[in-house]
Parts: structure tokens; sequence; C-alpha cells
């Protein structure tokens, strides 16, 4: 048995939901046949022993000990066959089960990696939580319940054969019976899953305006809305919650119909049996195992109802998953090449120069972000590095060689080192400076177990200070070609931004850097300094020149201050 998850999840084939999940069947099938084969012997085994039970009483009806101890020992067999075979498929399934469910984590995870800005726009944090939260686990049911659904099919038809060749009409009760009931069910699956979509839609809803709530609570207090929009997340609560009621009710109407409608199999095979067995056409061994067999036969038929079930499901988590992965993203690389050197934005007019620290300061932080995401390959603009235009780069090296670090970076769950030093193989001593120059040594000072400290959720157990002079850190470990940073003293008080604009300007010293800020503290320890209003470069030069000779710059600095 192999190792989960798998190394490279591959690529899947996205023309449509069902070949994406036939595309996850072919990768393991391997492990979905073998499975398959374990649960048809488990349910084969078990639809034996009513024919091996009915054998064992015939023999103690004629009081034939030899038969007697012959059946038992059969008997004992099919149980011994059914406990290992009943383990095997239970192993499988679970193997099955995880293997479609990690992969499609994986192959979801590297896709919205992949897309970056690109997937809050197309699809709301509800329909990505609704995918991670459900979709997954409904793709690893459609790959489990083949292997009891295909064993399923053989058991009734194994039964079928016995029940025919010991009674005609018993057995054709049993053959008409079976898909009589089966169709009687099946009317109830559409409903249900016309109410199971739209609670997962309200539901991802819910998750959507939660996040929003969450994420603006601050701004939401600070001008009174904080009430309002708990109302409305409560009436949203409530349709989510009827939905869910609604469910609830087609669902029981389901498992009810699975157990009146075999039990009333189960009571026209007895009786009939029964009068067979009078009037000497059937033995009562056979008899039992005619009963015997009605029971057992509705496990294979609930089965293949919770087939047609989950493979619904699947189905229609497939669809999301697939959309989730047909989207492109809006900037692409191509297969150029560049030696690196002046990184110049043609709109804005801004250049930065290869082993300079140069700052961007902009009348509005918006013109700022904008002209950071085209310097970083994040928007479509024309930008060349060295003698190269940027966007003839792939993608991954434009990623490798020019860092784009804002304050829209998240710190992930894990120990402190790994989310500091997310390449992997720097050396103590350079976690040692980029800490010193970020001022976080007493951020990790303070922790028990220092850098091996479990990062939570989001870094929430660090302040809004603390996290930014985190990700600084983390940005400074990478050590990029050209790091590019937004804002990244925004959240410190003064006395630490002039320490971090000091040790920053010594840290990157000789190393292409643009920083995006109006904090003089910052702009005075860089070497060139552009203002940017309107989108374009109005003035550029030494911060303290700018000062002097730039009104509209000086006042964008000092906030208006004299």
């Amino acid at each position: 048995m192999r190792s989960l998850p798998e190394a490279d999840p591959g690529l899947p084939d996205i023309r449509s939901p069902l070949r994406y999940l036939w595309w996850n069947a072919r990768r393991q099938g391997r492990q979905l046949l073998g499975g398959i084969g374990f649960a048809t012997l488990w349910w084969l085994v078990q639809s034996l022993v009513p024919a091996v039970l009915g054998k064992g009483i015939d023999a103690v009806t004629a009081k034939d000990t030899r038969a007697l101890l012959a059946w038992s020992g059969v008997l004992l067999v099919l149980g011994l066959l059914q406990a290992f075979s009943g383990i095997m498929r239970h192993r499988f399934a679970v193997y099955n089960w995880l293997a479609a469910a990690y992969r499609t984590v994986q192959l979801t995870t590297r896709q919205a990696a992949k897309l970056g800005a690109t997937l809050p726009k197309r699809l709301s944090t509800g329909e990505v939580v609704s995918v991670g939260n459900s979709d997954i686990a409904h793709i690893g049911s459609s790959m489990d319940i083949l292997l009891r659904g295909t064993g399923a099919i053989v058991a009734i038809v194994t039964v079928t054969v016995i029940l025919i060749s010991t009674s005609l009409p018993l057995g054709l009760l049993v053959l008409v019976g079976v898909p009589v009931m089966a169709g009687a069910v099946a009317p109830l699956l559409k409903p249900l899953h016309r109410r199971q979509h739209r609670q997962r839609d309200l539901t991802g809803d819910l998750s959507t305006r939660s996040a929003d709530i969450v994420a603006g609570l601050r701004v939401l207090r600070g001008i009174g809305g904080e009430r309002v929009f708990a109302e409305r997340y409560r009436e949203e609560s409530q349709r989510a919650r009827h939905a869910g009621v609604a469910v609830a009710r087609v669902e029981s109407l389901l498992e009810g119909a699975q157990i009146l409608l075999p039990g009333l199999l189960i009571a026209l095979v007895t009786g009939l049996g029964a009068s067979f067995a009078v009037s000497g056409q059937i033995s009562v061994g056979q008899l039992v195992a005619f009963y015997t067999y009605a029971v057992f036969l509705i496990g294979p038929m609930r089965t293949l109802t919770e087939a047609a079930d989950k493979l619904t499901k699947g189905h229609v988590a497939a669809r999301r998953v697939v959309r989730i992965l047909s989207i492109e993203p809006e900037v692409t690389g191509g297969d150029g090449a560049s030696a690196g050197g002046v990184l110049r934005d043609s709109y804005s007019g801004v250049t930065v120069q290869p082993g300079r620290l140069t700052a961007l300061a902009a009348s509005t932080p918006e013109d700022a972000a904008a002209i950071a995401d085209r310097l970083g390959r994040y928007s479509e603009g024309d930008v060349t590095f060295g003698a190269a235009d940027l966007a003839t780069l792939p993608i991954d090296e434009t990623r490798a060689r020019i860092l784009v670090a804002d304050n829209g970076a998240r710190l992930f769950t894990g120990p402190l080192r790994d989310e500091l030093d997310v390449r992997g193989g720097a050396s103590s001593e350079r976690v040692r400076q980029a800490l010193h120059a970020a001022c976080a040594e007493d951020i990790v000072e303070a922790l028990p177990d220092g850098l091996d400290a479990e990062v939570a959720e989001a870094g929430r157990e660090f302040s809004g200070g603390q996290q930014q002079r985190l990700r600084l850190a983390r940005a400074l470990i990478t050590d990029p070609e050209v790091l590019i940073l937004v804002e990244p003293t925004s959240a410190v008080d003064a006395h630490s931004e002039a320490r971090i604009a000091h040790r920053l300007a010594e840290a990157r010293a000789g190393k292409t850097t643009l920083i995006c800020t109006t904090s003089p503290l910052v702009l005075d320890r860089t070497d060139h300094v552009f203002y940017v209003e309107d989108g374009r470069v109005r003035a550029e030069g030494a911060h303290r020149d700018l000062l002097a000779t730039a009104p509209a710059y000086a006042a964008t600095v000092t906030r208006g201050e004299d």
C-alpha cells in the first residue's frame, strides 16, 4: 500500500466532471481494482452463507452428522474468508477515499497558488470553503462506493441465480422485486440532490458573509454597522438552517423507504416460501435460506441506493472542482530569458536600478500597489527586466527572481522557522540576520519554544505590528534578486520604524530593492526616490532634495504638516 499523499498529483482531465472522476479512478486504478476484488469477495462470501446454512439445517433434519460437520466446516471457512476480505476491503476503501480526496486537495491548492489574486476575483470565499469542506469528501466517497457498489451487484446476481435454481417462482420474485424497489426509491434522489445543492449554496454564501464580517469587524464597529450585519447574518443563517431541514426531510423519507420496501419483499418471500415448504416443494433448510436471503438482500440494495447518491454527489462536486481547475490566471509567462538588470515600468516611469535601494512614494496608496503588481507580474503591464520584456519570462522564474511582499501576505500554521524560511535551506545565521533587520528578535525571544514554536492559523497570536515584522523577516530570508516591499512599516511605532529603516538599508546593501512607502524615516535611508501622482512619476531624486523642490511630494510624506 503506497503512502499518501502522492508527491505529484499529475495533470487532471478537466474537460468534464465525469472525465475528472474517470481520471481519478485511472490514477489509482490498481488500488481501485484491488478494492473491488476484495469487496466482491466479501459480498460473495456473505451471499453463500444462507445457502450453506440451509444445507446444514437439512442435514440436521436428515440426522446426517457427517454432512452437518462438512457444512459447518464450510461455514467456518466462509466466516474466515469474510473476516479477511472485509478487513482488506476496508483498507482499500480508506486508501481510495483518501487518495482521491488528497489528490483533489493537492490540485485545488496548486491551482489556488497558481491563480493568486485571480481566484478571489472569480470565486467567492464561501465557494472555495465549500469545495474544501464538502466537495473533496464527496469525490473521495465516489471512489470508495465503487468498491461496495460493484460487489453488491455481484452479490445480487449470485443470490438471484441461487434462488432461481432452487425455486423459479421465488427467484423471479426476488429478481423482479429488487429493481422495483430501486425504482421506487429513485424518485427521491432528484429532490434530495436539488435540496442539497441549495443548502450547499446557502452555506457557501453564509461562509462568505462571515468571512467579510470578521475581516471588517473593526470598521463595522467604528461606523455602528455591527448590529445591521449581525442581523443579516442571522437571516442568512436561518435560511441555511431551513434548507438543512428540507434536506433532512427527504433523507428521512429515503431512509424509511429503504427499510419499508425491503421489508415488504422479505414478507412476500417468507410467506410464499412457507407455503412452498408446507406443500413440500422446498425443504425446511431451503425455506430458512430464502428468508435469510431476503434479509441479506437489504444490504446490497441499500448499497446500490447509497452508490447512486454518492456518485451523483461526486459528479456535482467534480463539476465545482473542475470549475476551479479551469480558471486561467490573469497573467501568464512565456519561454524567454533575462540576465537581469534594470526593472522598469513604462507606464509610470518607475525605474529600479540594480544594486540600489529605491523608494516609491505615491500620492495615493493604490497607485503604489498597482505599480508593484505590474513590476512583480501580478497584473498586465509594459515592464522590462534588463533587455527582456517581463511578460516573456516563465512565470515561475519571475516569482523566484522578483518578490513582492505586501501586507496581504499571511502567516500559516506550522513551526515559526518553517513559516519564515519558506524555501528551506536558510542557515541559522541568515535567519538571525533577517530577524535583526526586521526588529523581530523580541517576538521570537518571547515565545517559549522560540523558532520552534507553532504558529496559529493566520498568525492570530501576534499583533498587527508583530505580523508585519515577521513578514518582513520572511521576505529578507528569501533573499530574492529583486525585492519589492509595499508599506513594510505601516503598523509599527516610530522608534521601531527608524531602526528597521536603518537595518533594512544595511541588509539590502548592493541588492536591488524597491520600497513603496511615504514614511520619511524610511525614505531618508534610500538611494533614490520616485514620487508618483495619478499613476505617473512627477519627480525623482534624493528624499531631502525632493522635500525642498517638490511641494506635492513634501505634502504627501509629511501629511501636510509644516
